[in-house]
């Protein structure tokens, strides 16, 4: 049996850095990951926008290059089956336990399948993106499934193939933007519309780097942003072409034959036949394992918290996507499935657990104050921020826009005239004005639209 004071079940971004956050706060302490994977996400090249937006680097690496500088960790590569939380117990596949005094589980999640058929690809992590690459340089049409980030960088990035998008929303991209920016992305689903400033970006590695030294995972942590930077989406065609289907969903898969190796149908009556179907409609918590404890599970599935980061287990934490927050949540923050909430929770945790362990105080950590996230869309830089589409607000709010047309987005939510929330798309610079204005509350009502004036320095104002 082996033991440690810390334990840690996944090599994602949250196990990750909660597991760099122990070592910085504890070093003397003993620290295990227990990851199925050779291969773990660790964030570098942190770049901060703001007080509270940063972007980051997530580079995809062996577990002993990872902790090589940190000596209190031991990393299992191995596969949990059961917990004896009464006892402090983990059961492994190998037959070994693992004895904790604080355990996290950081298990992550795994794709929301539309169905069991061999001609349905899920996109998670690089095994899947490997699948995916091989079987479209054999492609001429795929349908794709699945209407928030995966699926938009897919149609974005994918060419010389017909590609059917199918979302059940009223506009493309519903996960992160409105109509109105859908409107603004619009011709960018055409192919060819992209910069050479843009071209010459995908050469370029930004974020991501696959770096398999240890044979093949058998189940790897989520991609993480630019996954697609170095992957060759190419298909059979020399063209591309983007058809959409609107506020429909898949009725049913249907075998294949002479035509087609496979055939969709939609609720809306449509029959479409392709070469293979991409499966991106959203993420499972991946914590059955866990359920049969008795800890409480949110409605989404995920292992309820507190603002600790605690479960309903006595010693058990969760973080990043196998968590569902279960505290009276700020105004201006809810919880998302991203990278972003990921490495915050996990980093959090490790504070909550150290501080368990001490008998210390702990407080609540800023980042849970506001909703941020920053990524790409349609090759175009995109920061949300706060209620950034009038979540919770019930229709009750106002909305100023300024739109430039190819350049930028700049969408602002109000209520009683204070910020709530900002969605800005482009080279705006509006980042850290809008995150002030909303953590400080202040009235903005005799702005009017002058808020959005590009001729007047709004921020000259709160200077």
């Amino acid at each position: 049996m082996k033991q440690a004071t810390f334990v840690i079940v996944g090599g994602g971004i949250a196990g990750v850095s909660c597991a760099e956050g122990i070592s910085f706060l504890a070093p003397d302490e003993s620290i295990i990951i227990i990851s199925a994977s050779p291969m773990v996400k660790k964030v570098t090249n942190i770049r901060n926008l703001t007080k509270m937006l940063s972007e980051f680097s997530v580079e995809e690496r062996s577990s002993n290059q990872v902790f090589e500088e940190f000596p209190n960790v031991i990393i299992l590569h191995d596969t949990v089956v059961g917990l004896d939380h009464e006892n402090c117990l983990l059961s492994l596949a190998s037959g070994e336990t693992v004895q904790y005094e604080r355990l996290c589980i950081c298990s992550g999640a795994y794709p929301k399948l539309i169905g069991n058929n061999p001609h349905i690809v899920g996109i998670r992590d690089t095994d899947s993106v490997q699948e995916f690459q091989k079987r479209l340089s054999k492609s001429k049409k795929v349908v794709i499934v699945g209407n928030g980030g995966i699926a938009t960088e897919l149609v974005h990035e994918t060419s010389g193939v017909e590609i059917v998008w199918v979302i059940k929303d009223k506009h493309i991209s519903a996960t992160f933007i409105d109509p109105g920016a859908a409107e603004f992305f619009q011709s960018r689903l055409k192919k060819g519309d992209t910069t050479e400033e843009e071209n010459e970006e995908r050469t370029t590695v930004k974020r991501i780097k696959y770096t398999v030294d240890e044979g093949k995972a058998s189940q790897g942590a989520a991609l993480g942003p630019d996954w697609h930077t170095k992957a060759n989406l190419q298909g059979l065609l020399e063209s591309s072409n983007v058809s959409l289907e609107y506020s429909c969903e898949v009725k049913n898969v249907l075998d294949g034959d002479a035509a087609w190796p496979v055939y969709v149908e939609l609720t809306n009556g449509k029959l479409v036949g392709c070469d293979m179907i991409v499966s991106a409609t959203g993420v499972v918590p991946n914590v059955d394992v866990f359920k049969g404890c008795g800890v409480a599970v949110s409605d989404d599935g995920g292992l309820k918290v507190n603002w600790k980061m605690q479960t309903s287990l006595e010693n058990v934490y969760a973080a990043g996507d196998a968590c569902s927050v279960g505290w009276d949540l700020a105004p201006q923050w809810f919880q998302m499935r991203l990278w972003t909430q990921a490495r915050h929770m996990g980093t959090y945790t490790a504070k909550s657990m150290v501080c368990d362990i001490r008998g210390e105080e702990l407080l609540q950590d800023f980042c849970f104050e506001l909703f941020t996230h920053s990524t790409k869309l349609f090759g175009m830089k995109v920061v949300l921020l706060g209620l950034f589409n009038g979540q919770t607000l019930d229709d009750s709010y106002e909305i100023l826009l300024r739109v430039t047309k190819g350049v930028e987005y700049v969408k602002v939510i109000l209520k009683d005239g204070r910020m709530q929330g900002a969605v800005l798309i482009g080279d705006t610079d509006l980042e850290e004005m809008c995150e002030n204005l909303i953590l400080n509350q202040l009235d903005l009502s005799s702005f009017g639209e002058d808020l959005l004036n590009p001729d007047i320095d709004i921020e000259d104002y709160f200077d």
